[in-house]
C-alpha cells in the first residue's frame, strides 16, 4: 500500500469516527451552555431572551414541525415559487420529518412562541465530514437581530467540536439576502456546488471548520 492510499484510508476512518460520535449524541449541544439563550435589546429599548434547544426530529413536537414548515413556505416559499425548482410541499413535509434530522429551534421566552429553527445534520458529503445545514428560518419579528447568526455560530462551535471538516449548505441564487447574509458569515460557494453551465437555481456554500 502506497504512502498516500495509507494517509488516504487513516483520514477516511478518523472521518468515520468523528461522526460515529457526533451522531451518537442526544444533544451537541448541551456542551455549550453560552448558546442555550440568546438576548437582544428591541427598538423600544425593552431586553428580549429566546432559548435555544437542539431535538432529534423524533423528539419534535408535531404541533412544531408544522409550524416549521409553514415558516419556510412564508420565507422562501415566493423563491421557489420563482425558480425552476417551484414550491413542492410534499416534498418540503418529508424533508423535515426525515428520521435523521437535527434541530435547534429558537423560542421567546416571553411567549413561549418559536422564532426560528435550523435543520441540519452530521454527514459525509463527497468524502468530506461535514455538518450539513438543510434549512434556516427565522420569523420575520425576529430578522435582522443577529439570531440567525447566532444560531449558525451554535452550528458552526458544534462542527468543531466533533471534527467536521466544514460546514454546508444549500441557498436559492435568486435568495439574494441569504446568499448575503451567508457571505457575511464567512460562506463561500462550494468547490460541489453546480457549475455554471448546468443552470442550477441553488449554490452550494460551505465554511471550513479545520
Amino acid at each position: 500500500m502506497s504512502v498516500t492510499e495509507t494517509v488516504s484510508r487513516n483520514q477516511a476512518t478518523s472521518q468515520q469516527k468523528c461522526l460515529q460520535v457526533a451522531n451518537q449524541q442526544t444533544n451537541p449541544l448541551a456542551e455549550f451552555p453560552e448558546y442555550l439563550s440568546y438576548k437582544y435589546t428591541d427598538s423600544d429599548g425593552k431586553e428580549l431572551q429566546l432559548k435555544l434547544q437542539c431535538k432529534r426530529k423524533a423528539d419534535m413536537d408535531p404541533k412544531l414541525l408544522k409550524w416549521a414548515f409553514k415558516l419556510a413556505e412564508r420565507n422562501v416559499g415566493p423563491q421557489y415559487r420563482a425558480c425552476s425548482l417551484g414550491w413542492q410541499p410534499k416534498i418540503k413535509q418529508a424533508d423535515l420529518n426525515k428520521a435523521w434530522a437535527r434541530y435547534l429551534v429558537a423560542t421567546d421566552v416571553a411567549t413561549r412562541k418559536p422564532a426560528a429553527y435550523t435543520m441540519f445534520r452530521f454527514d459525509l458529503d463527497y468524502g468530506r465530514s461535514v455538518l450539513y445545514c438543510y434549512e434556516l428560518q427565522v420569523e420575520a419579528d425576529f430578522q435582522r437581530k443577529g439570531l440567525g447568526a447566532f444560531m449558525m455560530k451554535a452550528l458552526e462551535q458544534m462542527a468543531r467540536h466533533f471534527c467536521m471538516e466544514r460546514v454546508v449548505l444549500t441557498v436559492l441564487k435568486n435568495n439574494e439576502d441569504g446568499m448575503r447574509f451567508y457571505r457575511r458569515l464567512g460562506y463561500d460557494v462550494d468547490e460541489m456546488s453546480p457549475d455554471k453551465e448546468e443552470d442550477a437555481a441553488y449554490e452550494i456554500m460551505s465554511k471550513a471548520m479545520v
